[in-house]
Parts: C-alpha cells; structure tokens; sequence
C-alpha cells in the first residue's frame, strides 16, 4: 500500500483484513502463556465452564484484531503509536475453527492542538467471525504524522 498521511485519513473510510482462523492448538498456547484460565486451557474444564467449551482469551482476540489490521499496514511509517484504546468489549466468544477478520472504520479525523506535525485518527475496531458476528470492538485514537513539506 502507498504510504498515508495524517491528511489521506477521512471520517468513513473502511479497512477490511484478511481471514484467520483460530486453531485449537493457537487458543491454549497464547492461553498458557498468558492468560491461563481452565475455559482457554483445559477442553474438559472448558466444557464444564458458562461457555461449553474451549474459547479463545480476550487478549488474544485483541492481538490477532489488531496483526489483521496491521497486514495491510494503513498507517506505514506515518504511524506515532496510540495513547490507548476506549469502549473494549467482547461481545462473543471465538472457539477453535473460527474465522475472524478485521473491520476497521475511521469515525474522527483531527488536528492536533499541541502539535503541528500531527494529527490524531480515531478508528473503531471490530474482531467478525465467519457469520459476520462481532467477537470484539473497541476505539483507539491513532497519532498519525502530517504529510512533509
């Protein structure tokens, strides 16, 4: 992709990521190593939990949100980093053998007050699984570098 400034990002404008589909094998490794809860790693205890069965951990959810996002790197090397994310939820569970992508759609495009050779890019996120089901969402503002002189 060509490399986008600040000033290339409108309100509306739509990212779509490739699919990947989450192996059982891929849920309890991250789980192990990061969030080992029976439900992430035991399929026996999993299937004892609210949620009969093995799925997936939030954080994993949001890791593999955002590496989907990034395949297609919309920011390049314009990219300042974030200051953080807003309205974080997991609205689905993710199992093994689940497909999920990436929607990402730009809702604020701003100038920054402080700082002439930026801008800020407010996106909202959502992790879709194979029937188009949001799995999570959430909002991050992006500091984007303006386009040089």
């Amino acid at each position: 992709m060509q490399q986008r400034w600040f000033e290339d990002f409108a309100v509306g404008d739509e990212f779509r990521s490739p699919g990947l589909t989450l192996t059982e094998a891929a849920i309890v490794d991250f789980a192990w190593r990061y969030d080992p809860q029976p439900f992430h790693i035991d399929r026996t205890a999993a299937e004892q939990s609210p949620y009969g069965g093995l799925i997936a951990s939030g954080w994993q959810l949001g890791s593999v949100l955002f590496r989907l996002f990034l395949m297609d790197n919309p920011f390049g090397e314009a990219s300042l980093g974030s200051p953080g994310v807003d309205e974080l939820r997991w609205h689905l569970p993710a199992r093994p053998g689940d497909t999920v992508r990436t929607v990402a759609r730009v809702v604020e495009v701003r100038a920054s007050q402080s700082r002439a050779d930026r801008g800020l890019v407010t996106v909202r996120y959502e992790l879709r699984n194979q029937k188009d089901e949001a799995v999570m969402s959430l909002k991050a503002v992006q500091l984007v570098r303006r386009r040089p002189a």
